[in-house]
C-alpha cells in the first residue's frame, strides 16, 4: 500500500499523488510568536515533522516551508481587535520586533529539542510585504476585493466556493461570529486583507492605499506561493485553523490565480486539558519549558523534550491529545525503555570486533546462519508493519509499538553474548531508520553507547543523601520522607543499614 492521507478538502483518505514524480512542496501555518510554545504546539509540529520525515524516508525530495506571524494576527483571530503582537509588546514592554525575536529563538529552541526538522524555510511576514501588497494589487484588478477608507476587504460573493473547506455556508459563518461587523464591509461575511493603520500603531508599511499592515490569511497565502508556486502539494495546521483562517486563504489565493491552490489539505487536532482545549486564550496552556524543568503546577516532575515527543507519536495526528500528568509519565517511560535498549545494543556492538574469528574445519557462513536468518525475517517484518501503519494516515501509534517489538528483539539477543556482530548491527540499523529517521525518538544523544555518566548520578544522589541525613538528625522527618519519595519518583531506591544509607536503581 502507497501513503494514504486524510484530505480535509475533499473529506476522504486518499492515495498520496504529488505534483511531480520525486518531490513534494509542503507549506505549515508555523507560530504566531508572542509568547512561548506550549504542549498544543508540539501535537502539531511534531506531527508534521513526521510527515516531513516519513516522505523523506520514502525517497521524495520535500521542501519544508513553515512562517513565522510576526505581525497582522489580530486577537479574535480573524480581521477585528488587536494585533497579537502589539499587545504583548506593550504588556512586556518591548519593540513589537523585539518581542518576536525574543520568542521566534524560544520557539526554535523547543523544537529543536523535540527533535523536530528545522523547516528549509522560514519566512517571516514582516518580511514579505511587497508579495502581499502585489496580491492585493491582484483581487482589487480582478473585482474580488474593494478598497473602503485605507483597508482593503475580499467580496466573499464574487467567490462562490468560499466555504468548502470547513463546510459552512455564509449564515452559519455569520451566525458564529464573535465580534461585531465592520461597516466598512460590503457584505458581513467579507474578511480584510490589508488594514490601515492607526498613528500611533508601530507595526505599519506605505501601500498604495496609505500605511497599513497586512493581515494573517493574506501572509500565508503569499508566503507559501512564493516558495512552492501554486497549486503546491500539502497545505498543514491546525483542525482550529480550517475557518477562518485556511478558508481565506482559499478563497484570496484561488481568486488571485484561477487555479486551485493546494492539492491536499493536512489538518492535527489539539490537545485538551480535562477535555477542554488546551490555548494561551483559555489560560490553561503548559509550556514546553514548564514540561522540560516540571515547573507547572499540573506535572510531578521535569520530563525529557523527547518524552514529550513520544507521547504525541501515542496518538493519531487527527485525534485530541488529553493531556495529564500520568500520560506524560507513562510516555517517558515507555522513552527511557527504547533508549536503554538502543544504548545495551550499541554498546555491545561496540564491544564486538569486526569479523568472525574461523574455527577450523567449520566455515563462517554456516555458523549461527539460521539464526541469523531468523532475525533478519523478523526485522523485514518489523519494517512492513512499520510501514504499513506510516502508509495508513501516519498511524504513528501503531508505528511507536514497532519500536517497542525492536526493544524486545534487542533484549533477548542481548541475554546471547554470542550473538553475531551482523546481526546486532541490523537491529541497530532498523532503530536508527524507524526510530530515528522518521519517528525521531532514537538519537545520537539519547541512545548513546555507556547512557548515564554513573560517577555523576552517585555523586548527585549522595548530595541528597546527606541532606536527608541532616534531616533526620533534626528529627524533621517529613523532609526527609519526602527526599526519599522524589527518589524513589525517579527510580532510586533507597537502603538503610549498619553502614550506612545505600541506594540502587529499581
Amino acid at each position: 500500500m502507497d501513503l494514504q492521507l486524510y484530505n480535509s478538502l475533499t473529506r476522504r483518505t486518499e492515495e498520496f499523488r504529488p505534483l511531480l514524480e520525486d518531490r513534494v512542496g509542503i507549506y505549515v501555518c508555523g507560530p504566531t510568536v508572542y509568547g512561548h510554545a506550549h504542549l498544543g504546539h508540539a501535537k502539531s509540529y511534531v506531527s508534521f515533522d513526521v510527515l516531513v520525515r516519513y516522505l523523506r524516508y520514502l525517497g521524495y525530495r520535500v521542501t519544508y516551508v513553515q512562517n513565522i506571524t510576526d505581525v497582522g494576527h489580530l486577537t479574535d483571530d480573524a480581521d477585528a481587535g488587536e494585533d497579537k503582537i502589539a499587545k504583548a509588546a506593550r504588556k512586556e514592554r518591548k519593540h513589537p520586533m523585539e518581542l518576536a525575536e525574543y520568542y521566534t529563538r524560544s520557539y526554535f529552541e523547543d523544537m529543536d529539542k523535540l527533535n523536530c526538522v528545522r523547516p528549509d524555510i522560514s519566512p517571516r511576514a514582516s518580511g514579505h510585504i511587497i508579495e502581499q501588497i502585489e496580491l492585493v494589487k491582484i483581487l482589487l484588478e480582478k473585482g474580488f476585493a474593494y478598497e473602503v477608507n485605507g483597508s482593503v476587504y475580499f467580496d466573499v460573493s464574487r467567490f462562490p466556493d468560499y466555504g468548502k473547506l470547513s463546510g459552512r455556508n455564509v449564515e452559519e459563518m455569520l451566525a458564529g461570529a464573535r465580534v461585531e461587523v465592520s461597516p466598512e464591509k460590503r457584505n458581513p461575511a467579507d474578511f480584510a486583507v490589508w488594514k490601515k493603520a492607526e498613528p500611533n500603531h508601530i507595526m505599519q508599511w506605505p501601500s498604495p492605499w496609505g500605511m497599513g499592515y497586512p493581515c494573517w490569511h493574506l501572509e500565508c497565502s503569499a508566503m507559501s506561493t512564493k516558495y512552492l508556486g501554486q497549486p503546491f502539494d500539502i497545505h498543514g495546521g491546525g483542525m482550529e485553523n480550517k475557518f477562518p483562517h485556511h478558508e481565506c486563504e482559499i478563497a484570496q489565493s484561488e481568486a488571485a490565480h484561477g487555479v486551485q491552490f493546494v492539492r491536499t489539505w493536512v489538518h492535527n487536532n489539539m490537545v485538551t486539558v480535562d477535555g477542554q482545549k488546551m490555548g494561551k486564550s483559555l489560560g490553561n496552556f503548559i509550556t514546553l519549558k514548564e514540561a522540560f524543568a516540571g515547573t507547572h503546577e499540573k506535572l510531578s516532575r521535569a520530563y525529557e523534550p523527547l518524552a514529550v515527543r513520544q507521547l504525541v507519536l501515542s496518538s493519531h495526528y487527527r485525534s485530541p491529545l488529553d493531556f495529564s500528568d500520568a500520560g506524560l509519565f507513562a510516555a517517558h517511560s515507555g522513552y527511557q525503555k527504547i533508549s536503554e535498549a538502543v544504548r545495551s545494543l550499541r554498546k555491545q556492538l561496540a564491544a564486538v570486533p569486526q569479523g568472525e574469528p574461523r574455527v577450523e574445519g567449520v566455515p563462517p557462513s554456516n555458523r549461527g546462519q539460521d539464526a541469523r536468518d531468523t532475525i533478519l525475517k523478523q526485522l523485514e517484518e518489523a519494517k512492513t508493519k512499520f510501514e504499513e501503519a506510516m502508509n495508513d494516515d501516519l498511524n504513528t501509534s501503531v508505528a511507536l509499538s514497532v519500536l517497542f517489538d525492536l526493544v524486545r528483539l534487542t533484549n533477548s539477543l542481548l541475554e546471547n553474548k554470542k550473538t553475531a556482530r551482523e546481526t546486532l548491527a541490523a537491529v541497530n540499523e532498523m532503530f536508527t531508520k524507524l526510530g530515528g529517521d522518521v519517528l525521531g525518538i532514537v538519537t545520537e544523544e539519547s541512545a548513546q553507547a555507556g547512557g548515564v555518566d554513573e560517577k555523576a548520578l552517585d555523586k548527585l544522589v549522595g548530595i541528597l543523601i546527606a541532606q536527608r541525613a541532616e534531616a533526620r538528625k533534626a528529627k524533621d522527618f517529613a523532609r526527609a520522607d519526602a527526599i526519599r519519595a522524589k527518589l524513589d519518583e525517579a527510580g532510586i531506591v533507597l537502603e538503610d543499614g549498619p553502614q550506612g544509607t545505600q541506594w540502587r536503581s529499581k
